[in-house]
């Protein structure tokens, strides 16, 4: 055999081994995923119980689906993918439908549509009318029906003779429980359907063979409605501040809450929840057309439908139409996680078919989850400015409200051990709104045992300097106090925008600059000139202009930023506040000097010293100090280092500036406000700026201690909290005439 011909013989046989290798793995993933999925859907279809999100749940089916769908042969018949979810529950009768409710497939993104829309192509090789195409040129195309998802409780309704008579759930999809008496409660239920009148009818585009069908179907026959069961936003957020001063336990989520509702086997328990319903289709063939002629039906006959609703005409319009919602689904009642977007061509419905457990013709195509299942890849340990290791999850790259997401915080090892988190688990990962990402929970039973314990590590990642555990407390740090990665964060965080916010030093420019041994404290800030910056790469003349510019306005220092700035650890922005007021109060012997605009500027030795002279029980005993933070202020200010560097920011011109910190007379004293959203008319920092002028406290989550939360555009997480709370809430307007 040649040499040549050996080496492809030997390329052949490692190919088919990667591949009978990747199909193993495969097969176990596989395996794992089923035996998981089957777990969490029994509990929240079957017990009404909930152990992760359904945003979670979603991704780890979508995981397996793609899993299948590499690895047909691998597909079998018990896999979730194949079937729809849920059992009867034993304590009701059960009800088998006339027709199956079917569950659907989901998207993901606009990629994901337009592989369905290809796929739906295919099928149609001779379709009765001309596909959308995707520049939307086609007049005559069937397009789209889109409706928003509503997350509850799917039901069948049967009206036999124009009367409710039987109620059921989904179940599993052939078979429900018998929940008439419970639905009988919904006042969005009429329990006998209208007449429409024959004009009516025509109007919505009926012909007469048509309307005498229904007619019929109301005065002798059936008609089946189906639809969704729904606790609307408000009435969940109700119940429960009732149920928290009753001592009650409290709802877990508005679709929980429905379902819970509708399985009560006390009516009057279902009543008081004040449930609503949405119809999305009719279970009957009244030679109708398009699909989004059901709904206008179930409107003549007395049912809601969404006004949200809408035909389009392409894909285009759709994504668009997804697009619009998923920024504006806080303004909806009710809690909403997609979009269903059918065919509006019903003629197209029994060429397309079904497979598995969903019709081809339907498509969910989801929000973006704030939730999702990723895997960890490895624990990075950043450097914090105080020179504490922050461990970091590198993860498998996941889309997670409308962003890729490739790191998260996981704190300190205590919460690492907590979590029971190692190197290559699969992980719950969450994001909500405004809200940093972060792991919430590990999934153990779909470990193959690669996975691998996470230690603190004994050398500093950045300059191999031994690494300590910080005596009573969880964290670790670097021993070097001239760590270059501690120094950096030092640097940046002086530079940041709560702080000094000197405009255009970012960290990339600040590791120049240290690089080029030009910066190597706060104070060398201050006496760098353009002639330092101008020979550096990608400095031209104005950019180094600009810099000196930036670094001059801020000599003068507001002395809360300047604390702040300072990173004394465990020094936020409200103990820097604490701080200054403390400072003023001891200094200043004329409140009325403070009036108008006046201000006072002090040097910054005559601080230090301040703070030098007092002793370690009074800065602990300093409102929202305690001894923790108070023996952390009192080692900063008596560290010889420190002093060294107060002298030369004084010898390079900083001088603090002290502004009256808080009126009492405004109302706002002892106030604690939450931001969320974005505000029109001022900045976040301007926002809190505002606030702590007048004697307020800004908070950075919601509590009960919380007095107001001021909701801005595209609120987060927080406003649901300030809801479920009763915590007041203010809009930009409000919050402006409040400041006045």
């Amino acid at each position: 055999m040649s040499k040549e011909r050996l080496r492809l013989f030997i390329e052949v046989v490692m190919r088919k081994y990667l591949q009978f290798m990747n199909k193993i793995q495969a097969k176990e993933r596989i395996e794992r995923l089923k035996k998981e999925i089957d777990h969490y859907r029994y509990l929240y279809h079957v017990l009404d119980k909930t152990e992760i999100s359904e945003a979670a749940l979603d991704s780890l089916k979508n995981e397996l689906f793609k899993l299948e769908e590499a690895f047909p042969d691998l597909a079998t018949p018990d896999s979730p993918t194949q079937r729809v979810e849920g059992r009867p529950l034993a304590a009701f009768k059960k009800r088998r439908h006339a027709l199956p409710m079917m569950s659907l497939f989901d998207a993901f993104s606009a990629e994901d549509m337009r592989d369905w829309e290809n796929r739906l192509k295919k099928i149609l090789t001779s379709p009765p009318a001309p596909f959308p195409s995707q520049d939307g040129g086609c007049e005559k195309g069937p397009g789209y029906y889109c409706e928003l998802k509503m997350d509850g409780l799917a039901m069948s309704l049967v009206y036999k003779q124009g009367t409710f008579s039987v109620g059921a759930t989904r179940g599993d999809g052939r078979v429900g429980e018998d929940v008439t008496n419970n639905l009988k409660t919904i006042e969005a239920i009429p329990l006998a359907l209208r007449r429409p009148k024959t004009d009516e009818l025509k109007k919505i585009g009926l012909d007469e063979k048509q309307i005498k069908v229904i007619y019929s179907a109301l005065e002798g026959g059936e008609i089946e409605i189906r639809g969704e069961a729904i606790m609307a936003t408000e009435v969940f957020n109700e119940l429960n501040r009732k149920y928290a001063k009753e001592g009650k336990a409290l709802l877990a989520n508005p679709r929980n809450a429905a379902a819970g509702s509708i399985r009560q086997l006390d009516p009057k328990v279902t009543a008081e929840r004040k449930l609503d319903f949405y119809v999305y289709a009719l279970a009957a063939d009244f030679g109708f057309k398009k699909h989004e002629e059901e709904h206008e039906l179930a409107k003549l006959l007395g049912f809601k439908i969404l006004g949200a609703n809408r035909f389009c005409r392409d894909l285009d319009g759709v994504i668009a139409f997804h697009d619009y919602w998923e920024a504006h689904r806080k303004t909806l009642p009710f809690e909403c996680d997609g979009v269903v977007v059918a065919v509006d061509d019903l003629a197209l419905w029994p060429v397309l078919g079904t497979v598995g457990k969903a019709p081809r013709y339907m498509m969910a195509y989801k929000f973006s989850a704030e939730q999702a299942t990723t895997e960890v890849k490895d624990v990075v340990w950043q450097i914090g400015r105080t020179g504490v290791l922050t461990p970091t999850a590198a993860l498998e790259p996941v889309r997670i409200g409308g962003v890729t997401v490739s790191h998260a915080t996981l704190h300190n090892l205590n919460e690492i051990e907590r979590l029971d988190l190692r190197i290559n688990d699969t992980v719950i990962l969450e994001r909500a709104g405004d809200v940093i990402p972060k792991i919430i929970q590990t999934l153990p039973n779909l470990r193959s045992g690669k996975e691998r314990k996470i230690q603190a590590p004994a050398v500093c990642p950045m300059c191999e300097s031994a690494v300590e555990k910080i005596p009573g407390e969880v964290a670790y740090r670097c021993t070097n106090k001239n760590c270059y990665a501690v120094n950096l964060r030092k640097l940046g965080h002086w530079a940041s925008k709560g702080a000094m916010d000197i405009e255009g030093l970012g960290p990339k420019i600040i590791e120049q600059l240290v690089e080029e041994s030009l910066v190597g404290d706060i104070a060398d800030f201050y006496l760098l000139t353009e002639g330092d910056l101008k020979p550096l790469e990608r400095f031209a003349d104005k950019k180094a202009e600009n810099i000196i510019v930036a670094v001059n306005k801020k000599r003068e220092a507001e002395l809360p930023r300047f604390i702040y700035g300072l990173g004394i650890r465990h020094v936020g922005e409200e103990t820097s506040l604490l701080l200054a007021k403390k400072f003023q109060e001891a200094k200043v012997n004329s409140p009325a000097g403070w009036a108008g605009s006046q201000k006072s500027k002090i040097t910054i030795i005559s601080f230090f010293n301040f703070f030098a002279e007092i002793n370690l029980e009074e800065l602990s005993d300093l409102p929202d100090v305690g001894p923790v933070v108070g023996r952390s202020i009192y080692d900063w200010f008596h560290d010889r280092h420190n002093f060294e560097l107060f002298k030369k920011l004084e010898k390079a011109g900083i001088s603090l500036k002290v502004a009256p910190v808080g009126v009492e007379e405004a109302g706002l004293a002892e106030k604690t406000f939450v931001l969320t959203g974005t505000l029109a008319g001022l900045t976040r920092d301007e926002a809190k700026a505002k606030i702590r002028e007048l004697g307020g406290k800004v908070a950075s989550a919601v509590s009960k201690n919380t007095d107001y939360i001021v909701a801005g555009a595209e609120p987060g997480s927080k406003l649901d909290k300030a809801k479920e709370l009763g915590v007041k809430i203010l809009d930009e307007k409000e919050f402006l005439d409040l400041l006045k």
